[in-house]
């Protein structure tokens, strides 16, 4: 008849190869010496083989001690994942956090990370889109919270960080120089796109749009073939690209743009778990 092994007698078989002997591997287990001894033998009579052998003064693994001890390992490493999923704290729900395209690599990263290591019995869902489609998405219960970049602060909302945009471009490039001024502007729905549009007509550039869409791979794409420039905020611009501020900005004939402020939207109703992802990305922006 079959007989299941327990658990404790691979344990102590597994300590006593990896202390190379019986008192070290006792100790390691917060065993007696011969509580320990009596474990093994219990494990040979229940495989119903010699694991060690004497080897003058040493104790050595006997064949079938060689055979089981890879065996041994998985087995116990199971047992171990079992335990710990079955030990984890129960789920706790759901928070969905919307944030736009322009900041969501630059901030979020580290923000989820430490709050799921924080809070590992909470989801969050993530959803990517323009602030203002984030914002029409807070107000219809589409999300819980909400990061904004915006040029003023609404209702429940505080702001988090001023940022300046800026034109960004590829280094080397040309295209600041080319008239119409080709653009990278965003959506219909980016905030960013009418600024750039109000802030170039007064400065009477003419312009034409190359990439009309949010997405941030599509921009860059643009930018690192010199194709356009776009308007980026400072904090967001990757190393790759050069930024026209002061006098590179006025020789290039490309006109300042305004600060936007990075804004955070907790509703007074958020959950537990909400409030404390809302303080997490408190916390993220005040270090």
């Amino acid at each position: 008849m079959r007989k299941d092994i327990d658990p404790s007698l691979l344990r102590a078989f597994v300590a006593v190869v990896d202390s190379d002997g019986v008192t070290a591997a006792a100790s390691a287990l917060g065993l007696s010496q011969a509580a320990a001894s009596q474990q093994i033998k219990r494990l040979e009579e229940v495989l119903d083989c010699r694991l060690f052998e004497r080897r003058g003064r040493k104790l050595a693994l006997a064949p079938a001690g060689e055979r089981l001890v890879a065996q041994a390992r998985r087995l116990l490493a199971v047992n171990d994942e079992v335990w710990t999923a079955m030990r984890a704290p129960a789920f706790e729900g759901e928070v969905r956090l919307g944030v736009p395209y322009d900041i969501i690599a630059t901030f979020v990263p580290p923000i989820l990370k430490r709050f799921a290591r924080a809070r590992p019995q909470v989801r969050v869902s993530l959803v990517c889109e323009d602030s203002r489609v984030v914002r029409e998405a807070l107000r219809s219960g589409g999300v819980d919270l909400a990061l904004t970049t915006e040029t003023d602060c609404g209702r429940h909302g505080e702001t988090l960080r001023t940022d300046r945009l800026v034109w960004v471009g590829a280094p080397g490039g040309e295209a600041h120089r080319l008239d119409p001024l080709p653009v990278s502007l965003g959506a219909p729905t980016c905030l960013f796109r009418p600024v750039a549009v109000e802030a170039l007509g007064r400065a009477r550039r003419d312009w034409r749009a190359v990439c009309e869409v949010s997405r941030l791979e599509p921009v860059y794409a643009v930018l690192e073939a010199g194709l356009a420039v776009a308007p980026l905020l400072r904090s967001s611009v990757p190393p790759r690209f050069e930024i026209f501020e002061g006098a590179r900005a006025r020789a290039a004939r490309l006109p300042p743009l305004p600060s936007f402020r990075i804004n955070l939207y907790a509703p007074p109703a958020l959950s537990a778990a909400g409030r404390d992802l809302a303080d997490h990305v408190r916390a993220s922006f005040a270090g």
